[in-house]
């Protein structure tokens, strides 16, 4: 088990440090997903690397062991809403990083619309104004299941559960009220 209160890494890092192609990459992901710093990305990758590996041993493998295994994890990223219902293996070396980042909590909580910018939905989920159901989620990293993606939405008692507060209002209704003036 080891002890508690130190946890493994979650991550590797590049192993060509000043990789040029691999910079502009990261630099283009954490400004489109309002990532906090690399390691973000390089967790998610650390995690699509597990996922793929994974698929790889799975398809070469022809015991029962690995046709359970085989329905386990086609059924995990289906919950996690990375694959289809009817997804192959092959289907999951398809991933990619975006795939990943577009089901993290801050991403859903833009795309849902209870927030302008990524920057402004990583506030909102680390001052806990955002939940999960029923569950407050101060994690912008956060999976959000397919079945959570309904579920999104302001706490009860935050300033911004207001449809009339003034950081809800959208840019088309901003548009709209300059015109109307």
């Amino acid at each position: 088990m080891g002890n508690p209160r130190r946890q493994r890494k979650k991550y590797s890092k590049p192993f060509k440090r000043w990789d040029k192609e691999r910079i502009e990459k990261e630099k283009s992901l954490m400004k489109e997903y309002g990532l906090k710093n690399k390691k973000e990305i390089w967790k998610i990758a650390s995690k699509l690397k597990g996922f793929k590996y994974q698929a790889r041993r799975l398809v070469a493998e022809r015991s029962e062991q690995a046709e359970i295994e085989k329905r386990q994890l086609l059924a995990k990223l289906y919950t996690l809403g990375l694959l289809d219902k009817d997804a192959k293996l092959d289907d999951v070396l398809s991933l990619t990083e975006n795939d990943l980042l577009e089901r993290r909590l801050q991403t859903q909580v833009v795309r849902v619309g209870l927030a302008r910018s990524i920057k402004q939905a990583r506030q909102f989920i680390t001052h806990e104004h955002i939940m999960v159901g029923d569950k407050v989620v101060n994690i912008p990293s956060y999976l959000v299941k397919r079945g959570e993606e309904q579920m999104i939405k302001f706490k009860p008692d935050s300033p911004f559960s207001n449809e009339e507060h003034p950081i809800r209002i959208s840019k088309k209704e901003e548009v709209k009220e300059v015109k109307k003036e």
